[in-house]
């Protein structure tokens, strides 16, 4: 029994989240000693093995350092869905609370973050099924129709001109026979399933994030980010290793279809916009409590750790 069970106090699990490039990692490793933590990265690509320069996976003398979950786990040609990551990642956090340490969560896929903490369901899927009813409806209005008639609050939601989402909203209903709106509902609450759960944002200026993208993505290829791209050529990789940005873009330079200054700026675009993304997601959740990401004091403070 831990002193925790003893104590009647349940293992803490505290969330480091925030755009790219935001330093969580660094945040991660300086409070990981201070709360007796284990790390578990909370990313839908450092879990791939090959990508690490490109997807700024902590490094082997870094993950020694600190224990990792969910780091190097896949490789490049396995899917990882959201259901699948809240899976492993739950079972991380309860091996983690079982040595009586607190879960650090640390990343910025606001999509496996919420899919980890919150009870979020993820309805089953059937090509098959997928497949007919986009036969049966076969432009977008048709099946905006269709589901307009069997579930009008998502289709109220929806744009009458995705047909992709109109016919996966008529697949869930027809494989589950709940209405996809009812499977939205849990969605739209900032429920955790830790009882416990603390949330830190780390908030960077706009103008100091982009430099400090542009930088990272100057870090990586230095580092032989090329070569790592090189690498992954003539694998088939998963929809979501496919995803991990500036890989297209390298690819493209070595087509020699572009130039290496072409594919970098690529990346930091795609980067930047991505972040902005991140934030968007992230400024939704009520939970977040955000502050300066380079104050170490303050971010001590906020997770209740003891100061330098």
């Amino acid at each position: 029994m831990t002193t925790d069970d003893r104590e009647g106090r349940t293992p803490r699990v505290v969330a480091i989240i925030g755009p790219t490039a935001s330093g969580k990692s660094a945040a991660a490793r300086h409070l990981a000693g201070r709360l007796d933590a284990e790390i578990v990265a909370v990313d839908a690509f450092t879990i791939y093995r090959g990508m690490d320069i490109g997807t700024a996976t902590p490094t082997r003398a870094e993950r020694s350092a600190v224990r990792h979950h969910l780091v190097n786990e896949l490789e490049p040609e396995q899917d990882c869905s959201a259901q699948w990551f809240q899976v492993r990642a739950r079972e991380a956090i309860a091996e983690v609370h079982g040595r009586g340490r607190a879960a650090l969560l640390v990343g910025g896929s606001g999509l496996y973050f919420r899919a980890v903490v919150d009870p979020l369901e993820f309805p089953p899927t059937d090509a098959t099924v997928r497949h007919d009813l986009s036969v049966r409806y076969r432009d977008a209005a048709a099946a905006y129709e269709a589901l307009r008639a069997a579930d009008p609050e998502a289709a109220a939601r929806m744009d009458p001109g995705n047909h992709r989402r109109a016919v996966r909203a008529l697949e869930v209903q027809a494989l589950t026979g709940r209405p996809f709106s009812d499977w939205r509902r849990c969605w739209e609450r900032y429920e955790s399933v830790y009882r416990n759960l603390e949330v830190i944002g780390l908030e960077v200026p706009r103008t100091l994030l982009w430099e400090r993208i542009a930088a990272r993505v100057d870090e990586m290829l230095a580092a032989g980010f090329v070569d790592e791209a090189a690498a992954l050529r003539g694998r088939r990789l998963s929809r979501t290793a496919a995803a991990a940005i500036g890989y297209a873009e390298l690819e493209a330079f070595l087509d020699e279809k572009t130039t290496l200054d072409e594919a970098r700026e690529r990346t930091i675009v795609r980067t930047r916009r991505y972040a902005a993304r991140q934030q968007r997601w992230f400024a939704r959740d009520p939970r977040v409590r955000w502050v300066p990401a380079d104050a170490a004091v303050e971010l001590a403070v906020a997770v209740g750790a003891e100061t330098p």
